[in-house]
């Protein structure tokens, strides 16, 4: 499929990808008079005595402002406010259909911070959150902060931290496909604005050791005089050899190749002279930076993009709608750094329990064929339990832990369901409690459940050596 002809002509048969539905009625005296005046004025009189009310008397609660000058709009760049739209447009539905979350989209014809700042603070309180989008470094970093300081409800800014959430538990999860230790690898970034300085940011937190920024004149390097302020901090903390170059000579020997930057730099002798198995993510909108295809023939190990129409999709769709459904359910002031970690420390820790199991199930076939191929005893595997029943016993104890703890979570009034997600916090000021159970109880359950696991794998194996001697002894008689 033609994806750009045919979404294009799909546009012009929607006139809009969103619009505004009632929940209210007024199809008659009475329900005109309860959702409009006169009786209209009573929830405005409670909010003016107590302004948190507007959380519960009108929709604030669950809308989001999406928010954009138009300055680096996808891969496009520059474009404008107004030729934004359709990507912020875009943005509302995906809040809308994977988090069930109201999203505005408020393009700004401005491309000054402080204009920018005072019209989305001025607007705060229609809103329960901001979510920043398609704004270019180093003007964005500025105008997340002095929002965060003049207003008190959540700023996010998606190119930034939801882009880094879900590129952290890519490369976390490729590398154990590749069998490689973070700390020992190389990644390479092309693209040094808010997505790239987020991403190096959030790995380097996780461990990587050697992260080396490229922006479009090449290597970054510390001492580099005309680097704006943005690049030179992030040239601080990167490129520990000091290397120089361009983005080619970066890439060689590399372990991980990010790209947040532009259509078609990468070429295929790029990617060979990567280091063994290497990872590969050109994630730049709509053409990332080599095609997967390429990337593949050339020897990359895993590759994801940014587009919804390739495998190993990496887009913040994954995150952003989940990330704000838990902010407003909990009614959260801010998204921090130990949200965004919660996000992805859960899911990795599922992923470590799967390789586990995988590889537990390689090693117990090839020991059962072995057996098979050596055995002289008839029927000698009858008295054993299948191994897939043995991991489905896995299963089961994560899922009933699961419930369990989020039963306990229930009982206590410490979160509210709202499905799927158990994140929500009755108490806003129990959110950094809540994280830190995220973060630390359920990957300790996890653990926990899969050494019951284990030790039930123990006895049943006892088991069966019993009743394997006890067939052998009747045979032998």
């Amino acid at each position: 499929m033609d994806y750009a002809k045919e979404s294009l002509r799909l546009h012009y048969e929607w006139k809009g990808k969103i619009e505004v539905k009632t929940r209210a009625k007024a199809n008659d005296k009475d329900a005109l008079s309860l959702a409009y005046t006169p009786g209209v004025a009573q929830p405005c009189l409670e909010i003016q005595k107590d302004i948190s009310k507007s959380y519960e008397l009108t929709r604030r609660w669950n809308t989001v402002a999406v928010v954009t000058d138009g300055t680096a709009v996808l891969g496009l760049g520059d474009i404008g406010p107004e030729a934004g739209m359709p990507v912020m447009e875009g943005k509302c539905v995906l809040f809308k259909e994977f988090g069930d979350v109201d999203a505005i989209p408020l393009c700004v014809r401005s491309k000054n911070v402080d204009e920018i700042v005072n019209c989305i603070s001025l607007l705060a309180g229609s809103f329960g959150g901001v979510n920043l989008e398609d704004i270019s470094a180093p003007r964005c970093f500025e105008i997340e902060r002095k929002l965060k300081e003049k207003t008190d409800i959540p700023i996010f800014h998606d190119d930034q931290h939801g882009t880094a959430v879900v590129v952290a538990a890519a490369v976390i999860n490729a590398l154990r496909v590749v069998d490689k230790k973070i700390e020992d690898c190389t990644a390479v970034f092309s693209g040094a604005g808010a997505a790239g300085i987020a991403i190096a940011k959030l790995l380097i937190s996780q461990g990587i050791k050697s992260v080396i920024m490229c922006d479009s004149k090449g290597i970054i390097c510390k001492g580099d005089e005309a680097l704006n302020d943005a690049k030179k901090a992030i040239a601080e903390f990167t490129n520990p050899e000091r290397k120089t170059g361009t983005l080619a000579d970066a890439m060689r020997g590399a372990d991980i190749f990010v790209g947040v930057s532009a259509p078609g730099i990468v070429s295929e002798d790029m990617v060979k002279s990567m280091a063994d198995k290497p990872i590969v993510l050109p994630m730049s909108n709509p053409v990332p930076e080599i095609m997967p295809d390429l990337a593949k023939k050339a020897g990359a190990a895993v590759v994801g993009t940014g587009r919804s129409d390739f495998p190993n999709q990496i887009n913040n769709v994954l995150a952003f709608p989940g990330i704000f459904r838990g902010a407003l359910d909990c009614r959260a002031s801010d998204i921090n750094e130990e949200m965004n970690m919660a996000c992805f420390v859960v899911p990795v820790a599922e992923a470590v329990i799967a390789t586990a199991a995988k590889k537990v199930v390689e090693k117990k076939e090839e020991s059962v064929a072995k057996e098979a191929a050596v055995s002289t005893i008839e029927n000698k595997n009858a008295n054993k339990i299948p191994f897939s029943r043995k991991l489905g016993w896995l299963t089961k104890l994560l899922w009933g832990g699961s419930f369990l703890l989020a039963f306990e979570h229930l009982w206590h009034g410490e979160i509210v369901p709202y499905f799927p997600f158990l994140t929500a916090m009755s108490n806003p000021e129990d959110t950094a409690e809540m994280l830190h159970e995220m973060a630390t109880v359920g990957v300790t359950m996890a653990l926990l459940v899969t050494a019951v696991w284990c030790v039930m794998l123990v006895v049943s194996s006892v088991i069966e050596k019993k009743a394997q001697k006890t067939q052998q002894d009747k045979i032998s008689d």
